[in-house]
């Protein structure tokens, strides 16, 4: 028996040979193939026959590059907690986890604590690599996070209410007592931004280089950090409140309100593009899907509920209460209420949401703030007492690309993402609900035609006459004053189509004028010509 099994476990750990290799990868390869290949023998042309055995080609090498790219280059696969039998996942423990992971995934679960200037809030880059932290009693810090040693840590001596990351780990702004402020990674304050008050919520729009804040007047400010200008200033009118979130997928920032609404801006609008009703009492907190289309609330009246922000109605509706709300890469949404923290996962993928795992902090630790480091299964918690870390498997994406976030990239790599940033930065007009229209080419719409307007007119005209009226009392019902009304009710149905045709009949003249204007008559004609009004 023993022997049996050590030749069973010999054959399971041997290397895969060729034929494996490339039997996986042509499995691989019909994923990404565009269906069956066209029967070009039917075809008569030679010239179009040739053209597309060459596009079938160049299909097969794409698709074999791809898989190539798949098997090698992303040899890393997300996974999730898998429970036996009856046991549950959310029963897991952070120890158990701990016990069972590598020692650099081990390292990543840890507890900060700093009693005296706590709360703490806190902040990631894009890339995951480094973390700002924020404490209530006026420390500010930087950390490494692959390393876990400390960058900077400075000490304002004033409250701090929020930080954020700019476009990389080298400048961070903080929401102090009486103004923001932004500093670089060496702690040295750089600008102090006066205009915006004392500012409780931070958010930065990364591809448009905005720093947007939120003061404690409910007053919503644009800045654009690149040339140090106003974008936008505007009053939301809805009280104080200090929910805010930008939304990834288009840049447009939401507020969530005492009255259970939540209202999303552009810096171009004066007025909210969305103004729902979510809650029946007070907003607690906000989160968006990294894919843009989802959003979690969570409001006083004790519910949590999943927006479908294309059709704005709620997916799902769970009790419970949060004052704060994050998603991670890969769709997990992690809750937190006073020391107790849930995350919830979709196992169906049909946006129905389930308790996956549950994490409960030291006895009179505070939950400020969650927030999922990307391309990690980790969590962040900033909580009254300092800052913690917890391991949550399959919450951030498994492979990065360098292109877009690299953990590990150098100075000479920063400086090109930066520039190239620079230069693809969006202005502030491409914010808008649905950016998948930038680019498209708006329908013109057709004139009708004098027929059709005239048809228009007519049965319109017909439709007033033929409009019952009421029986008034004597006196107000004779035959002359109601001839009268329905006269009436002729002309109002005409005065719009009247105007229309005056207004045109205008344009015309002022376009035929301009056209006279602009035509140079003969020397022999000018002293005709109608000279302009001198003033």
């Amino acid at each position: 028996m023993g022997k049996t099994e050590e030749n069973d476990a010999l054959t399971k750990n041997k290397p895969p040979t060729e034929k494996d290799i490339l039997a996986e990868l042509e499995l691989k390869m019909k994923k990404y193939l565009r269906g069956e290949s066209a029967n070009l023998e039917v075809l008569k042309d030679k010239k179009l026959k040739g053209q597309l055995a060459v596009k079938e080609q160049l299909y097969g090498k794409s698709a074999q590059a791809a898989a190539k790219a798949e098997k090698w280059l992303m040899p890393s696969e997300g996974g999730y907690l898998e429970a036996e039998g009856l046991e549950k996942t959310w029963r897991i423990r952070q120890e158990t986890i701990a016990h069972e992971v590598d020692i650099s995934s081990s390292r990543k679960q840890y507890d900060i604590i700093l009693p005296e200037l706590g709360p703490y809030t806190l902040d990631f880059t894009s890339s995951g690599r480094y973390m700002a932290v924020g404490g209530r009693k006026g420390h500010l810090g930087i950390v490494d996070m692959i390393n876990l040693s400390l960058i900077r840590e400075l000490q304002v001596r004033e409250t701090v209410r929020d930080v954020v990351f700019l476009h990389n780990e080298l400048f961070f702004a903080a929401a102090q007592k009486k103004y923001p402020y932004i500093y670089n990674r060496e702690g040295t304050e750089l600008h102090c931004l006066k205009e915006h008050g004392p500012v409780l919520r931070l958010q930065f729009l990364k591809n448009h280089f905005l720093l947007a804040t939120l003061n404690k007047f409910g007053q919503l400010r644009y800045q654009d950090v690149t040339m140090g200008s106003m974008v936008g200033n505007f009053r939301t009118g809805l009280g104080r409140t200090d929910v805010m979130q930008v939304n990834p997928f288009n840049g447009v920032v939401s507020l969530g309100h005492s009255g259970g609404t939540v209202t999303m801006w552009k810096p171009t609008s004066s007025a909210p593009l969305v103004k729902m009703l979510c809650h029946q009492g007070p907003v607690s907190a906000l989160a968006f899907h990294s894919n843009g289309h989802m959003m979690a609330t969570a409001g006083k009246d004790k519910k949590i509920k999943l927006w479908d922000l294309r059709k704005f109605e709620v997916l799902q509706t769970l009790p419970g209460h949060a004052n704060t709300l994050d998603f991670s890469q890969k769709g997990l949404l992690a809750c937190g209420n006073g020391s107790l923290i849930q995350v919830l996962r979709d196992v169906s993928g049909t946006q129905n949401y389930s308790r996956y795992m549950t994490h409960s902090m030291v006895k009179g630790y505070q939950v400020g703030k969650l927030l999922f480091r990307p391309y990690e299964d980790v969590l962040g918690i900033g909580h009254s007492t300092g800052w913690s870390s917890i391991l949550i498997p399959g919450a951030g994406e498994p492979n990065f690309d360098s292109w877009v976030a690299n953990p590990f990239e150098t100075s000479k790599q920063r400086r090109e993402k930066e520039i190239r940033a620079l230069l693809d930065k969006l202005p502030p007009e491409t914010i808008m609900l649905d950016p998948s229209k930038i680019g498209t080419v708006k329908p013109k719409r057709e004139k009708p035609t004098k027929q059709e307007r005239e048809a228009e007119v007519e049965a319109a005209v017909e439709a007033a006459k033929g409009m019952k009226l009421k029986k008034k009392t004597k006196g107000r019902n004779k035959p002359g004053k109601r001839i009268q009304k329905k006269q009436e009710a002729v002309s109002r149905v005409k005065r719009p189509y009247l105007e229309q045709k005056i207004q045109e009949e205008e344009n015309m003249s002022r376009k035929k004028q301009k056209t006279s204007e602009g035509v140079e008559l003969p020397k022999s004609l000018q002293r005709f010509a109608r000279k302009k009004a001198t003033s």
